[in-house]
Parts: structure tokens; sequence; C-alpha cells
């Protein structure tokens, strides 16, 4: 009997963080979510603002109180440390965990975007 020949491919390395330059990096303020949420929803702004600051304010709520979130498709959220600044501000370091899928996922959105 003969062997049949078998290969075996070894898995692409992965980094710990994916490397960006400060200057490259998009900064989205308030107000740019505010526009995108209501592209993506076709919704007037009126209706939209109270309903993405009310869910921005649940989530720092709870992630102060200590709770993880698992919100597909951004992924799990969880508080790593908190360290209290002078004038009652904080700052708190979070760990994200996105889904397997999050980049299929993202694409196929982009996608059904286009279409309309």
């Amino acid at each position: 009997m003969a062997r049949k020949a078998t290969t075996t491919q070894e898995p692409a390395p992965v980094s710990d963080a994916a490397e960006v330059e400060p200057s490259t990096v998009e900064l989205i303020k308030k107000p740019q979510l505010l526009d995108r949420v209501v592209t993506r929803t076709n919704l007037k702004k009126r209706d939209v603002k109270p309903a993405v600051e009310a869910a921005l304010a649940v989530m720092r709520e709870a992630l102060q109180d200590g709770a993880e979130l698992n919100l597909p498709p951004l992924g799990k959220v969880r508080l790593v440390k908190t360290k209290e600044l002078e004038g009652g501000a904080s700052v708190m370091t979070l760990k994200l965990r996105t889904p397997k899928h999050a980049t299929f996922a993202n694409q196929q959105t982009d996608f059904a975007d286009q279409d309309t």
C-alpha cells in the first residue's frame, strides 16, 4: 500500500495587540457616533440621541459596579482596574474580547449597508 502524502500547515502567528500609529487612529466623538447611528438606523437624531446616551450611561454604571457586559457584536467587556483621579474623575482600564467571527459579521453589515 502506498502512503498518502500529508502536509501540515502551521497556524499563522497572532500578535497580542495590533500596532497602530497614534496619528492614524480615528477619534469618534459622541456627535459622530450619533450621526453614524442615525445613518445606520434611518431614525431621526432626536430619537437616537436619548437612546444612545442612556445606553452609554447604563454601560458605564454597570462597569463601575463590576459587572461584565456581553454585547454582541461588540463583544465581552470587563473592568480590569480603576484609578481615581483628582476632581472626582476616574480612569477605567477595560478588556474587550471580540466574538470569533466579528470580522465576518462586520463585512456582512457593511455589504448590507451598501446595497441600500
